[in-house]
C-alpha cells in the first residue's frame, strides 16, 4: 500500500456531514476531550500538594503521572477494533463511564498505590476521547476539514490543560484536590449525555468486501493490525510519535512544572502561572494550525515536509533549555512545546494513509505508540533524575542530565524519520 499523507476518503465508504451537524458533533466531542486533557494535566499543578501529603519522590511522581498514560495505552488496540465495528458514539460513552469511576476512586484514595490505580483506570476511561472523534472525522469530514478538526481538538485539549493550571490553583483552597476530582466525575457524566444526544450512530458499510482487495491490506478484514504494523509509512512515523510527540506531552503535562520549581526556583503558585502560559501558548498554536492546514492541503504541501523542516526548531530550543539550566523558565518550555507541534500533524496523516474502514485501528495503533512514549518518557525522566541524584549530582544537574538523554532520543527518532522508507508496499 502506498501511503500518501492526504489520501481523500473513498467515495464508497464516506458519509460527509452537513456543516451545522458537523459543528454540533465537533462541540460534543470537544467537551469530552477538554475534560480528558484537564484530568491528564492536573497532576502537574497538584504535584507539590500530592508530594507533600503522600511523601512522593521524583520517580513516584513520574509513575503517578505516567499511570494515566499506562491505562490509556493498554486500551488502544481493542479500542481501534471496537471503533471500526461499533462506531465512535457507543464506544466513547462506554469508556467515559469508566473514567467517571476512575475520578471517584482518585478522590477516595488514601495511599500512593490507590492514587496510581485510580490514575490507570481514569486513563483507560478517557482513552477514546481523541480516537473516537478522529475515527468519525475520517468518515464524516473531507481531508482539509479532518486536519483542521484534529488541530482544533488539540486546541480544545490545550484549553483543558490551561484549566488544569491557575483555575485549579484557585479552586484548591475552596474544594481541595479530592473535591476537584468529584467535580470532574460529574462533568464527565454530563459529557456522556451530550455525546449520546448529539453524535450520529455508526452506519456499517455493507459494501465493504469481506476480504481485502490487495496484499497490503491482508489481515485487516477480521479487524486485525498486521498490515498496519507492517506499513512503512506507519513505521516511519512511529519513532516521532513515541519520542518526539510523547516527549512533548510528557513535558507539557508534568516535567515543565517540577523544572520550574526545582531548577528555576519558582514557587508553586508561580509554577502554576507558568503552566497556564505554556498551555495558553499551545492553545493558540493549535488554533493557528487549524486555520492554516486546509490551505496547505489545497496547495499540496505535505505533512512530511512540514515535519522535516519544522521539527528541528524544537531540538534547538530543547538544547538551549538544558544548557541554560536555572535560566530556563516557563518561556523556554513554552517555546519547546510550541515548536514541537509540527509532530502533531503525523496523527491525522497516519489516519488518512489508510482506508476509512481501517481508520479506528490505524489511529489507535499510532495513539498507542504516542502514549506508550508519554509513559516511558514521563517515568524515565523521573528515574534518571533520582539515579543522577544518587551519584551525587546537584539538583539542577540531575534535571539537565535527564533532559539530555531525552534530547538524544528525539534526535535518533528524527534521523529514522528522515532515512526510513515510507512509500514501498508493505511486505
Amino acid at each position: 500500500m502506498s501511503a500518501t499523507a492526504f489520501t481523500p476518503p473513498h467515495a464508497a465508504d464516506s458519509t460527509i456531514l452537513a456543516r451545522h451537524t458537523a459543528v454540533l458533533v465537533f462541540a460534543a466531542f470537544a467537551l469530552a476531550y477538554f475534560l480528558s486533557a484537564l484530568v491528564r494535566a492536573v497532576t502537574a499543578t497538584l504535584s507539590p500538594t500530592l508530594s507533600l501529603e503522600f511523601g512522593l519522590n521524583a520517580s513516584d511522581l513520574g509513575l503517578l503521572a505516567g499511570g494515566y498514560f499506562l491505562g490509556f495505552a493498554a486500551t488502544q488496540l481493542p479500542l481501534g477494533k471496537w471503533l471500526d465495528q461499533y462506531g465512535p458514539k457507543k464506544v466513547i460513552v462506554a469508556f467515559l463511564a469508566v473514567a467517571v469511576l476512575g475520578c471517584m476512586a482518585f478522590a477516595w484514595a488514601s495511599s500512593f498505590y490507590g492514587l496510581l490505580l485510580a490514575r490507570i483506570v481514569t486513563g483507560a476511561g478517557v482513552s477514546a476521547c481523541l480516537m473516537a472523534p478522529l475515527t468519525g472525522y475520517r468518515r464524516w469530514f473531507l481531508p482539509g476539514a479532518q486536519l483542521r478538526a484534529n488541530s482544533w481538538m488539540l486546541m480544545t485539549g490545550s484549553f483543558g490543560m490551561v484549566a488544569a493550571t491557575l483555575p485549579v490553583q484557585w479552586l484548591m483552597p475552596l474544594l481541595g484536590w479530592r473535591g476537584l476530582f468529584w467535580g470532574l466525575a460529574l462533568a464527565i457524566l454530563l459529557s456522556m449525555v451530550v455525546i449520546a444526544w448529539a453524535v450520529p450512530s455508526w452506519q456499517t458499510d455493507r459494501k465493504t468486501p469481506s476480504a481485502p482487495a490487495t496484499p497490503a491490506l491482508a489481515g485487516t478484514a477480521d479487524g486485525g493490525y498486521s498490515a498496519i504494523w507492517r506499513n512503512h509509512y506507519f513505521r516511519r512515523m512511529a519513532g516521532l510519535g513515541f519520542f518526539n510527540y510523547g516527549g512533548m506531552v510528557a513535558v507539557q503535562t508534568l516535567w515543565a512544572g517540577p523544572w520550574m520549581v526545582r531548577v528555576a526556583g519558582y514557587t508553586p503558585g508561580e509554577a502554576a502561572t507558568g503552566l497556564f502560559l505554556i498551555n495558553a501558548s499551545m492553545l493558540c498554536t493549535f488554533w493557528l494550525w487549524g486555520i492554516v492546514n486546509p490551505r496547505l492541503v489545497q496547495r499540496g504541501v505535505k505533512v512530511e515536509a512540514l515535519i522535516q523542516w519544522g521539527l528541528p526548531i524544537s531540538f534547538v530550543v530543547l538544547a538551549s533549555n538544558i544548557l541554560l539550566g536555572s535560566g530556563t523558565g516557563w518561556l523556554g518550555w513554552a517555546l519547546f512545546c510550541v515548536s514541537s507541534t509540527f509532530v502533531s500533524l503525523s496523527q491525522p496523516a497516519v489516519g488518512m494513509a489508510f482506508p476509512s474502514h481501517m481508520a479506528g485501528r490505524a489511529l489507535s495503533a499510532f495513539n498507542l505508540v504516542i502514549f506508550a512514549g508519554v509513559f516511558v518518557v514521563q517515568w524515565g525522566i523521573g528515574l534518571l533524575v533520582d539515579a543522577f541524584a544518587r551519584l551525587g549530582w546537584s539538583e539542577m544537574a540531575t534535571y539537565q542530565g535527564a533532559m539530555g538523554v531525552f534530547f538524544v532520543t528525539c534526535l535518533l527518532a528524527y534521523a529514522y524519520f528522515l532515512f526510513a522508507r515510507a512509500d514501498n508496499p508493505s511486505p
